[in-house]
């Protein structure tokens, strides 16, 4: 099929020509490939750059056009139409197709990128060995070592630890780092004995669990046919870097985290017990938003009020089922909220039901937000959780187990969801997590170190907030919306700043850690 434009007529014989012209000048690099349609049709890469080639006034064919190498496990490149068989005489029967690239004026450049093209008779390609058959004899070992020598430094490959992996490494040594620190003074927080690797222990189990878990998942979603699907108001990069990666990863790491907590806690926990009812009833919320965006085939899910309805029902009944269930506490009333000095224990009475109701929500749509980057999710989210197992660790130990496992969790599962994501969480995954913490805030009453803990969650949600808020204002003022950022949340924003991926990822890591810290320590001088 010939699509060429007007102004620029090629016939059969001028562009023969022009081949035999620019070969004996040894400016043409005409390179065979074997083309799977049919054995007498093949494939050329040419480059040319011939001055004088009769097409047009002051045109310049370009060489820097882009090179191919061997044809297959059997075949080496050739650079001569001889070899081929096609001398002077021979003639090109038909040219299917080529493709232009031109632009208007004296000293315009036209590039001419791939020719397809039938030889008038059946041509055997030259494989190897009747390559190695034209070398001199004299050197004939000499110049069958450099050959294969040739071959072998185009099929190496450089191989690259990635980014992904040196953040992800570096997150792990401060959690490890951390967690071994609040183990070895344990005993001067709660003033009770505790085991040994009291947080640690936990924490690896998930970790090593999930990950081994990951490469058993990661390939049955594959499988299944299980892709993200990305909205088209999202960044067109993500669309076509990030296109065909499973997501529901949530599925394999959360059941992980539950468990693991429940078999070190062992079943008569009350606490650890109500936290993994609120996380799994987050996740079956997330689990039918994945499936109805797979239904829909789009990435909206549930319609937003039924999923803040579905989340604050579920607020609702854990604060019915803590008001009537006796847990571990060391005061003598529930609905109690402990702050630093001077403020000291706060009774919210009826009032906190209404701050459970926010937690949910505010936490679990926070996650959801923020998972738009390859591990930023789950690397703050194994921080924050961190964080709370610290802050609630003379209030409730049995919690702090639960948190320390859920760590180990997303940290398990940033092996697999790490840059370059080989996996995504879903919203099975996201508003499982920040059910979870807020489950963990709401049985201790440690909602303030559940918002320093969670300060990337709370900043993204805000971005989207703002940025909806301002769009609605300046529409109504004058009439055009105008908005605050470029793209809510805020990571796409700092993305289409020109800002890496995985710089932003580093930076929220940093700010996590600060956050961590300071919401342990908030939490133990409030205990």
């Amino acid at each position: 099929m010939l699509s060429h434009s007007a102004d620029l007529p090629l016939t059969r014989w001028g562009l023969f020509q022009t081949l035999k012209r620019s070969e004996s000048n040894r400016r043409t690099t005409l390179i065979p490939i074997a083309s799977p349609f049919c054995n007498r049709r093949l494939v050329y890469s040419l480059k040319l750059s011939e001055s004088n080639v009769p097409w047009r006034r002051s045109t310049t064919l370009r060489r820097n056009l882009f090179r191919i190498g061997t044809m297959d496990e059997d075949s080496v490149g050739i650079s001569s139409l001889d070899e081929w068989g096609l001398g002077e005489s021979e003639e090109i029967s038909e040219i299917d197709s080529y493709v232009l690239s031109s632009s208007e004026g004296e000293d315009s450049d036209i590039e001419i990128t791939q020719f397809l093209v039938n030889p008038s008779r059946d041509v055997d390609l030259p494989n190897a060995r009747d390559h190695l058959e034209h070398l001199d004899t004299s050197d004939g070992s000499i110049a069958v070592t450099a050959d294969r020598l040739g071959v072998l430094q185009k099929r190496r490959r450089v191989y690259r630890i990635q980014p992904g992996v040196f953040i992800t490494m570096g997150l792990v040594a401060f959690l490890v780092m951390l967690l071994l620190f609040v183990d070895w003074c344990s005993w001067r927080i709660v003033r009770l004995p505790l085991e040994t690797f009291f947080l640690t222990r936990p924490f690896f189990i998930s970790a090593i669990v999930t990950s081994f878990s990951g490469y058993l998942f990661v390939p049955l979603l594959n499988s299944l046919k299980i892709h993200h699907i990305f909205r088209k108001e999202g960044p067109v990069m993500h669309s076509i870097k990030k296109r065909r990666t499973p997501t529901m990863g949530g599925l394999f790491f959360v059941p992980v985290g539950i468990s693991v907590a429940r078999a070190v806690v062992g079943s008569t926990s009350v606490e650890v017990s109500g936290a993994a009812a609120a996380t799994i009833a987050f996740a079956v919320i997330g689990l039918l938003d994945d499936i109805s965006s797979f239904i829909k085939n789009h990435n909206y899910g549930l319609p937003a009020w039924l999923k803040v309805f579905l989340e604050v029902a579920v607020g609702i009944w854990f604060w019915f089922w803590l008001d009537s269930t006796h847990i571990s506490s060391p005061y003598s009333m529930k609905m109690l909220v402990p702050l630093p000095a001077p403020l000291g224990l706060i009774y919210l009475g009826k009032l906190y039901p209404f701050l459970t109701s926010f937690c949910f929500v505010s936490m679990g749509n926070g996650v959801n937000l923020t998972d738009g980057l390859d591990g930023l999710a789950g690397g703050t989210a194994a921080l924050a959780f961190i964080g709370m197992s610290i802050a609630v660790l003379p209030i409730c130990s049995d919690i702090s187990i639960f948190g320390a496992s859920m760590a180990g969790a997303c940290v398990g599962f940033l092996i697999h969801n790490r840059y370059k994501a080989s996996v995504f969480m879903g919203d099975v995954g996201s508003l499982a997590l920040g059910g979870a913490l807020a489950a963990m805030a709401t049985c201790t009453g440690m909602f303030f170190p559940l918002f320093i803990s969670s300060g990337i969650f709370v900043l993204e949600a805000l971005s989207v907030i703002l940025q909806v808020s301002h769009f609605k204002m300046t529409k109504r003022l004058y009439g055009v919306g105008c908005r605050l950022f470029r793209m809510a949340p805020l990571h796409h924003h700092l993305e289409l700043c020109g800002i890496r991926e995985q710089f932003i990822v580093t930076m929220a890591y940093f700010i996590s850690c600060a956050l961590a810290m300071l919401a342990g320590y908030v939490g133990l001088v409030s205990a």
